[in-house]
């Protein structure tokens, strides 16, 4: 049993604009925090064995530091301030609930001793990471889907979203069958595309719009901002770090493609039981709700 203590809390010749475009994505492909006691203080030491090859708890122990990969990008969840040179975020905030878990320490502690090293990941980086053994969870908006589950373990999900498209005010658009010809701007490797195909189908809605994938968030809002594509489409609590007031997002009611987020771990290791053990904790305490009212995460 994980013993959870509850403490205050404490983003004319001239090539044509899809040429540009599309060039545009393939040099960007090259180019390639609340107080809580641990939520999972406990459980690290349940099953495990230090001494054990091949065992992922026994690494981290011998290392001092969770090796985690999050977003350095998406405000509320992941966002990397280069004035202060901190990672702040939900998903930061869970990765010290997980250090806290494993070295069997406090959250607070585990926060004082800086017992995670954060790497930023993009949806290509996210599962390589993990492979060849660099980092040890991904936290980073990682969706679980029944192929990623095949290569890597999830935890249970720590928060639910679901896709958004994103569109300037001034654009005219009102229905997403507006949509129909436009360019969606999407994020490499992410489920985006093939989930808002899946509602043009389910919908009905005659529309045929292009994609392009750029390797982060910010470029593709300043594509949307420059007028060089016509929506930016990702979760819909990504783009809350993007809002302003130029930009709405287009027929908010129509509620489709439902993101699951999991930390991610190395498939069959003995750390995945403890990390799942700590969502789960975190997510009985009400430690969870407490952070998506902290970040924002509508």
């Amino acid at each position: 049993m994980i013993n959870l203590t509850h403490t205050p809390g404490g983003l004319c010749g001239c090539p044509s604009r899809r040429a540009v475009l599309r060039a545009l994505a393939s040099v960007t492909a090259l180019a390639g925090a609340g107080a809580l006691a641990g939520c999972g203080s406990t459980g690290a030491a349940n099953g495990s064995t230090p001494a054990a090859s091949g065992s992922k708890l026994a690494a981290i122990k011998a290392r001092g530091k969770l090796n985690a990969g999050v977003k350095k990008d998406v405000p509320g969840y992941g966002y990397y301030d280069p004035a202060a040179r901190t990672y702040a975020g939900m998903e930061i905030d869970l990765c010290y609930q997980i250090a806290a878990a494993v070295f069997d320490v406090t959250y607070d502690e585990a926060r004082e001793r800086e017992l995670v090293s954060f790497t930023d990941v993009t949806p290509k980086t996210r599962g390589p990471l993990i492979d060849n053994d660099q980092l040890d969870v991904v936290c980073a908006t990682y969706t679980i889907t029944p192929e990623r589950i095949e290569s890597w373990d999830f935890s249970t999900p720590y928060r639910t979203d679901y896709v958004g498209l994103m569109v300037k005010k001034r654009s005219g658009f009102t229905r997403i069958a507006d949509l129909d010809g436009r360019i969606i701007g999407v994020s490499q490797g992410a489920t985006t595309q093939g989930l808002i195909e899946q509602m043009l189908k389910d919908e009905g809605i005659d529309a045929r719009p292009e994609f392009l994938a750029f390797s982060g968030y910010p470029i593709i809002k300043s594509s949307l901002d420059a007028g060089n594509i016509d929506c930016f489409a990702m979760d819909r609590s990504t783009l809350a770090g993007y809002m302003n007031e130029t930009v709405e997002l287009l027929e908010p009611e129509v509620k489709f493609g439902e993101q699951n987020y999991g930390v991610a771990t190395k498939k069959g290791s003995d750390l995945s039981t403890v990390v799942d053990e700590c969502v789960r904790a975190c997510a009985a305490s009400g430690w969870l709700d407490a952070e998506i009212e902290k970040w924002g995460l509508v």
